[in-house]
């Protein structure tokens, strides 16, 4: 069985993009592949965070990946700082990793323009992303188009890594989201649906109360035609909107437009905001019944000491490899 690994970090607000994007197709995964999902608070913390509202964060996650249907059973569950493999295998990728390279991700030069002072976490993070994939043997690592390149990064340390120490780590390959996962801005549906949009009717939270996802859908932009057609380049709008219907409810988009000929909007976004509360309101039941549970520490334990066993593995390999402390059986 291949093993799949994914991080998602513990940044507040997830929204509906990230639940269509990634744990929608989790939940999917966990079926096929020998699957791992860390929550990534070491990452977070390369900008600064409030400590008690970071806890939080880390505690909200994991109860949203159980409640929209992570099995713990079939799939390892566990918080990024509790297997310290990472960071060790983190520092080990960095001795391999050049600084020009680093200085080359897209993500570090557009979230350190024009500041005076960026934390060295966020020009080095990449080589612990690197290390987080490759601890595990993973396979396949589902990104978007906004991580490809860090992935790439990844194979590079690893190819690099393979040969000039010890031919041990797995060269993981990239897993594109399946088509129509990519989902806009509700205000903006050229751009991509982000918790960091100032615009707070741009996305939708998982957690967004029945009367907030109500008006955040009927006040989403369209188009003055008033025709509910998917045409992605002429109505992005609407075709953004058939997407979400089309994903939450499973049926294909061709269907959903044939129901809605000769409707206008108002009734098409009526009905489509009533699929979505109908959909969040039972992820957002089991999540409160979770989140402050004991039943979430002993799933979160028990992915702990799962990972721990299969990252510490790896990184024994790594050490031996690089000539680190005394030679381990």
């Amino acid at each position: 069985m291949k093993t799949i690994f994914s991080g998602i970090q513990p940044s507040g607000t997830i929204t509906l993009g990230n639940y269509i994007g990634a744990l929608m197709q989790f939940v999917e995964l966990q079926e096929e592949y020998n699957c791992y999902f860390c929550i990534v608070d070491q990452h977070a913390i390369t900008v600064p965070q409030d400590r008690l509202q970071l806890r939080k964060n880390i505690r909200n996650l994991a109860a949203l990946y159980i409640a929209v249907g992570i099995d713990p059973e079939k799939a390892t569950l566990f918080i990024q700082s509790e297997v310290p493999a990472h960071a060790q295998a983190g520092w080990m990728l960095q001795c391999v990793a050049s600084i020009g390279e680093l200085e080359r991700m897209t993500q570090f030069k557009d979230k350190s323009s024009g500041k005076e002072s960026v934390s060295a976490g966020l020009l080095t993070y990449p080589p612990l992303m690197a290390a987080d994939i490759l601890l595990y043997n993973t396979d396949l690592v589902p990104v978007g188009e906004d991580q490809k390149q860090h992935l790439e990064l990844t194979r590079d340390l690893a190819e690099r890594f393979n040969k000039k120490y010890n031919d041990i780590f797995t060269i993981p390959d990239v897993r594109i989201p399946k088509v129509g996962a990519r989902i806009m801005s509700l205000q903006d549906p050229t751009k991509k649906m982000s918790k960091s949009d100032p615009n707070t009717k741009g996305f939708i939270s998982i957690l967004d109360d029945p009367k907030t996802i109500e008006k955040k859908i009927k006040s989403s932009v369209t188009d003055s035609d008033g025709i509910v057609k998917y045409d992605k380049e002429n109505k992005p709008g609407i075709s953004n909107l058939l997407s979400i219907y089309s994903i939450i409810e499973n049926r294909s988009i061709d269907e959903i437009v044939r129901e809605y000929e000769g409707k206008g909007y108002g009734e098409f976004k009526n009905d489509l905001a009533q699929v979505l509360i109908k959909k969040l309101s039972a992820i957002q039941e089991k999540y409160l019944s979770l989140v402050e549970s004991d039943e979430l520490d002993r799933i979160l334990d028990m992915g702990a000491e799962k990972a721990n066993k299969a990252a510490n593995k790896m990184l024994k390999k790594m050490e031996n490899a690089m000539g680190l402390g005394r030679k381990r059986k």
